[in-house]
């Protein structure tokens, strides 16, 4: 089971694409922070996920929040995801999947292995959990409802 709503969001620190440490606790002295746990760079509804994610860039911007990306890719792998759909936040490489299962977020295939389940987490500035929205299919409603929950 996911984290819920109300929890604190555990803190982490991980590489994104370019190489550069990303804290969760940094992001949060800036306001609130979207974090969207996807199963793997470069296939059709990850992809599709992304880029809903860079195309609300504005909306995001709006209220003052922050986006990422994880998934169990390596450095290299999400360097050229970012790259080729120009995403203009980080994503971040857990590779061990420790990070994921801090959140609660399990691997597809019986919860033991495979790629993660997608798993986004609305995190307020005050680093509680505002929302969780899950569905491995649908890539559109994990931005639409992070930035819904933000916004209320």
């Amino acid at each position: 089971m996911p984290l819920e709503t109300g929890a604190v969001a555990p803190d982490f620190t991980l590489p994104a694409q370019d190489g550069a440490p990303v804290t969760l606790s940094t992001l949060l002295e800036k306001g609130s922070v979207v974090i969207f746990f996807y199963p793997a760079a470069e296939t059709a509804v990850c992809t599709k996920e992304a880029c809903h994610f860079r195309d609300l860039a504005a909306e995001f911007a709006e209220i003052g929040a922050q986006r990422i990306g994880i998934s169990k890719d390596s450095i290299e792998k999400q360097a050229g995801f970012a790259a080729h759909h120009d995403l203009d936040y980080p994503v971040l490489s857990d590779p061990s999947g420790s990070v994921a299962a801090l959140y609660g977020v399990k691997p597809s295939i019986l919860g033991k292995i495979g790629p993660l389940q997608r798993t986004t987490f609305a995190i307020g500035a005050d680093g509680r959990i505002k929302t969780v929205v899950e569905g491995m299919l649908k890539a559109d409603i994990h931005a639409d409802e992070a930035l819904a929950a933000l916004r209320s």
